[in-house]
């Protein structure tokens, strides 16, 4: 699956504002499970929020970013993904618990570009909404857990640039752009 190119790191570091860019450019990009999950659990007043029931939650999201890779490999790429299965890994590691097998076994097999793109925190940038209450320490927290997760399963992390929008899509586009003609 080398053509679904994964961008991740911890909230608030401009992951989702970088894949509406490249979006905007022409390119496919897969949406963020976390929002999405919250969003519908809260308009149906489902049980499956991770203050409610962090392994509902999780079993959702591991679910959701499944679907979303089913879906985008069959799609001509390069494809940009918001997050990724070894994401659920990383959400073990960031809360000290041990990653379930198939966690793991997912990680696994659903594969991605072997560079896997990371957003460092950004203070300038980062802020809560109705959907993200992680505090900065948390943000910090998960950028490390996803810099751990995903080397573990064979990735090779790169960290974004803390530049404008633009600056950050033409970084990734430069180093995909080698193995992946534009859209």
């Amino acid at each position: 699956m080398d053509h679904l190119v994964v961008v991740t790191g911890g909230p608030g570091a401009g992951k989702t504002t970088l894949l509406d860019h490249l979006a905007g450019l022409g390119y496919a990009r897969t949406p963020e499970a976390g929002r999405a999950i919250i969003r519908d659990q809260r308009e149906i007043g489902g049980p499956g929020l991770d203050r409610d029931d962090p392994r509902l939650f999780g079993e959702l999201m591991l679910q959701w970013e499944l679907r979303s890779h089913r879906e985008a490999a069959a799609l001509p790429g390069p494809v940009f993904c918001d997050r990724g299965v070894p994401d659920l890994v990383g959400r073990h590691l960031l809360r000290g618990e041990q990653v379930p097998g198939h966690v793991a076994e997912a990680a696994r097999r659903f594969r991605y570009h072997r560079t896997v793109f990371v957003a460092p925190p950004w203070a300038e940038i980062f802020g809560a909404d109705t959907e993200r209450h992680q505090s900065w320490d948390e943000a910090v927290r998960t950028h490390d857990a996803m810099v751990e997760a995903y080397p573990a399963f064979g990735y090779e992390t790169v960290e974004l640039p803390l530049v404008p929008v633009a600056d950050r899509a033409a970084f990734v586009l430069e180093r995909v752009r080698t193995s992946h003609p534009a859209p």
